[in-house]
Order: structure tokens, then sequence, then C-alpha cells
């Protein structure tokens, strides 16, 4: 896919001047949760938006890949008017389970130390996109281009010009606004030319689904090793879902392993806490990045989710973020819309960016250093974290503000979830 630079201009498109010569005010590219969630946000903003994704809808959703939701999530997904439909499908957690390889001082969250319900949910990729897919069937100023490719873009001094393929034929779509929703590799990102910055982590991650012999009593598990952290997340019929870090090497030959010695190393693993395993289809191995782009916005141009920021999936921040992008940058454009302002200009995106980056930026450093002091054999380090447990398990405060950051509850909130969050914070103070 070959992307126009965002420094090249046209001579042949005169810049239009008002929202009549645009085929839309939104285009999204990658219809993916993040962009899906945007567009989801805007159902009631009077916007018209259009998602331009290059798998069909069902090839989308087939993802196999489960991730934690946060509290603020789930709060963004009900103040949409989706969560109804998402809820049924997937499991919730009232537990956290947090430890140091072999060291007997785990940590345990449980609903009372923050005042809420819950502590969070775990969602089958497949059931959060096709609830979010159905939810958008019902938006008429919500349309798809599905199976569509981008390949070209251009900036003509206001919105944006875009070149899609569709079932061969190729067609140009104006829009006020481009919304780059299109993954960690995003093409619009690299075609406006906005560089990014972070490294590759020593480590990759070993996904699988187990079914357990004892039940998992709705408790997500965060077991730190020396080699890496191992996240065990509940799902519906007693099912888990294990996100497991290691150095390439390891992580590679542990998705080749025999099942059999696989299943036998993650018992071990697990401390016996579930019982006999059974593994549940492949496993699959991807590499770990930190990634933070030098800027989420240029006139005419937004990035969301993974398109913006990667980062360490200790703590299932991941997807979070990315929803919370959505809900951000939904709020700006209504707001600036409301005000008679150009939803393109940089004024307007500079608060969405300015919004989100900073707190983007604090959770990368967290997912960075908890997976830097836990994945750590030397003594010195192992001394200071091991009084940081210490202190979650003794000090009310410390794990009060811990749980607040891991579930979405600090920072700047967006108002689509911000009655039902300040409600909660009122009820725990």
């Amino acid at each position: 896919m070959v992307l126009e630079s965002l420094n090249q201009t046209t001579s042949t498109l005169p810049s239009p001047a008002n929202p009549s010569d645009f085929d839309c005010d939104i285009a999204i590219v990658g219809g993916g949760i993040a962009g899906a969630t945007l567009a989801c946000a805007l159902k009631e903003s009077g916007l018209k938006v259009v998602i331009i994704e290059i798998q069909p809808k069902a090839v989308a959703a087939a993802k196999r890949q489960a991730y934690a939701i946060s509290l603020l999530s789930e709060r963004i997904f009900e103040g949409i008017g989706v969560w109804d439909k998402i809820q049924p499908e997937i499991a919730t957690f009232d537990k956290i389970s947090l430890s140091d390889a072999d060291h007997q001082g785990v940590v345990h969250f449980q609903p009372a130390d923050l005042g809420t319900k819950a502590l969070g949910y775990v969602g089958e990729h497949r059931l959060l996109l096709t609830a979010l897919q159905q939810f958008l069937d019902d938006c008429p100023n919500i349309s798809w281009l599905c199976p569509a490719e981008v390949v070209g873009v251009e900036y003509p001094g206001t919105g944006a010009k875009i070149e899609v393929k569709v079932e061969g034929e190729m067609r140009q779509l104006r829009s006020r606004l481009l919304v780059a929703a299109d993954g960690a590799r995003s093409q619009i990102r690299h075609g406006a030319g906005i560089k990014t910055r972070g490294w590759q982590y020593w480590q990759s991650c070993v996904t699988a689904v187990i079914e357990t012999e004892k039940p998992h009593n709705n408790t997500a598990f965060e077991r730190f090793w020396y080699s890496g952290p191992m996240g065990v997340l509940p799902l519906s019929e007693n099912r888990c879902q294990v996100v497991w870090t290691a150095p390439h090497a390891e992580a590679k030959a542990l998705r080749d392993l025999d099942e059999k010695q696989f299943l036998e190393l993650l018992e071990y693993r697990t401390g016996g806490l579930l019982g006999r395993l059974k593994l549940m289809g492949q496993r699959f191995v991807f590499p770990v990045q930190l990634m933070q782009s030098d800027r989420y916005t240029l006139p005419g141009l937004a990035l969301i989710g993974d398109a913006a920021h990667c980062c360490h999936p200790v703590g299932g921040q991941g997807l979070n973020m990315g929803i919370r992008d959505a809900a951000a940058l939904a709020q700006v454009l209504q707001e600036a819309d409301q005000q008679g302002e150009d939803i393109s200009s940089l004024n307007v995106l500079r608060r969405y960016e300015g919004w989100r980056k900073r707190e983007n930026f604090t959770i990368l450093g967290f997912t960075d250093l908890l997976d830097r002091m836990f994945s750590n054999s030397w003594l010195p380090v192992i001394i200071v974290r091991r009084s940081g447990l210490w202190m979650l398990r003794r000090i009310p405060l410390v794990k009060f503000y811990a749980l607040q950051l891991m579930t979405g509850l600090r920072g700047r909130l967006p108002q689509l979830a911000h009655s039902k969050v300040q409600s909660s914070i009122k009820t725990q103070t």
C-alpha cells in the first residue's frame, strides 16, 4: 500500500469551503475495536461517518484473542449504549491475585478495595467486535466501506481526499477529517510522515486458551517470573486466556513444545491453583513493543489506538487505552462541531492530543516499569519490588491508587463515563 506524503499537495483538487463539499465528516480507517468504538460514540453527533475496513466484517471479528476490559471501558460502553449487548457475552472478575515468582507474599485485590461491584471484565475479540458492529447497524449516520483498501491519501489544505479500492474499483472519498485506527503498523501514520519512538522488547508473548479442572472463581492472575510476567484471565465456561511473556527464543520453544509438556509447565507456573489444564486450540506468539507517536494529530488527521501507541501487555492496558482514545476524540469533535468550529483544524485536534498523549505516556511508563522491575533477578531490584508488594498488602491507600490506575479511574475522564465514575469514587470516599 502506497500513501501520499502529508507534505505533498495537489493542484487538481481545490480546498472545499464548506461541509457540503465533502462526502462525509469523518472517515475512520480501520474497523477494529478502537475504530468501531469511535463510530459508536459518534452515533448521536449528527456527523456523517464512514468506516473503511480492509477485511469483511465477519473476518475482522474472527480474531482469536481475549482482552481485559477495564472499569472505565465498561462505563464508556455503557455511556454509548452498547454495554447491554456486550456484558452477557463476557466474563467478570471480582478478584485479582498478584504474585512474584515463588515468593509467598501474594497481593489480593477485591472490589471493596475500590468501592466497586467488580474489578474488570474479560471479553473475546469476536464477541466484542460483533456487538459493536451490530450496534452500528442501527446508526443511520454511520456507513461501511468493507472490504475496502485505502491506496492513497492527500491533504489539500482542508480535510482529506482518500483513494479507496472497493471490489476492484477505485473510488474517491472527501472527508473533513481522517482518523487512523489501522493498527501498530499504520499506513496512514506512515504516509503522513509521523514518526514514532520506542523499542522492541527482548520478549514475546505466548497466548493460549485453556480449560481448567478447578473453577477460576472469577479471579484474574498476574504472576511475575524472572523471565517475564504471566497473565491468566478468566473466561466463560471455566476457561482462561493465558498471556505468557518470555524471551523470544523461550517463547517460540513454548509454542512448539509438546502439548503435554506445555500443560505440565503451565500447571507448575500457576501453582496448581487451577488444577489439571486442557489446551483449547492453538498457541500463538507475537513480539512485544513499546511505541509512542511523536504526535497524534495533523490538520485533517488524528490517530487513535495502536496507530498512536503500543504498550507491553502486562496489566492488560493496551485495548483500554484505545477505547479511551476513541471516547476522548468523539467528545472533542462533538463539542467543536456544536460550537461551529472546523473539526479538521489543528486547534481542535490538539485538544484531543493534549488530553490523551500525556495520559498514554503515563501508562506506557507504568507498564514498562512493571516489566523491567519484575523480569529481573538482580537482588536489589527483587528487594525493591517485594517491598512494593508489601506496601500493596499493608497500606489501603496505596492499594486504592494502584487499582484506580489499573482500572482506568484516574486522569481526565471522558464525558461518556464521567458521571458514573464520579459516583463510584464518591461511594468509596
